[in-house]
């Protein structure tokens, strides 16, 4: 059983930390001028992972803020995951070859299975995909549309096809403080058998605890964005939690 890690999350967006509300382009609050140094700060307090998005990328459908990620790689004793305008498998090789530990596949697993599939036999589990839901259907597109592909049969599918970590996230609760859709989280890795990371939603060191109790489903992990830039709880007070259980 993995162990359950905190992924603090640093989105990018014109090389700034920002965080939008429900992935809404023009709801955004900035955080702080430099990814790298928020990194730095992350990983002072013991983090051992960062998720980090690149937001022009997702919207433009290409890297853009990716020497930001090479950055805090090169710097920082840190594992990267990164996620945002990943739509080819030289962009994939580009961060594998680059140090960063796992890359994110999210809309493209909608728009192009055959490819998310391909990619999954090639780089294993390298390659976590993100699937990101609005009442248990999948949204894509930077959350502009919604499909009528069943969150939880899309987890199923492309585990068989070899996904070993899935980043859940559910639109409704993403960016509000609100408490995560813990049960929808569960279900997936219940489905799926695969470890989930649960992203959107965590406002509390409760709903921390809260996902802990599905380990034993393969809930492995939380991204945590908005709570810590808004000072909710830090990254050392996470960490306190998942280790005092």
């Amino acid at each position: 059983m993995a162990a359950f890690t905190i992924y603090p999350a640093i989105d990018m967006r014109g090389g700034k930390c920002v965080r939008l509300l429900q992935g809404d382009y023009n709801k955004e609050t900035v955080y702080g001028d430099s990814p790298v140094d928020m990194a730095a700060l992350f990983a002072e307090q013991g983090a051992t992972w960062i998720h980090m998005v690149d937001l022009d990328g997702a919207k433009e459908g290409k890297r853009v803020n990716d020497r930001f990620v090479l950055e805090v790689v090169k710097q920082l004793n840190v594992n990267v995951q990164i996620g945002g305008g990943i739509r080819t498998e030289e962009d994939i090789v580009y961060y594998l070859e680059n140090g960063v530990a796992r890359v994110i596949l999210g809309s493209a697993a909608i728009a192009n299975p055959p490819f998310v599939k391909e990619m999954l036999k090639k780089y294993g589990e390298r390659i976590a995909v993100g699937i990101d839901a609005k009442n248990g259907f999948v949204a894509t597109e930077g959350w502009l549309n919604t499909s009528n592909v069943k969150a939880t049969e899309l987890g199923k599918e492309l585990a068989e096809a070899g996904a070993q970590t899935f980043i859940f996230t559910d639109i409704a609760t993403d960016g509000m403080l609100s408490g995560p859709n813990i049960q929808a989280v569960a279900e997936m890795a219940r489905v799926t058998g695969k470890n989930v990371i649960a992203s959107g939603g965590v406002s509390s060191l409760a709903d921390i605890k809260a996902l802990k109790e599905f380990t034993k489903d393969g809930v492995v992990g939380a991204i945590v964005g908005k709570a810590l830039y808004t000072k909710q709880f830090t990254v050392a007070e996470a960490l306190k939690v998942v280790q005092d259980e």
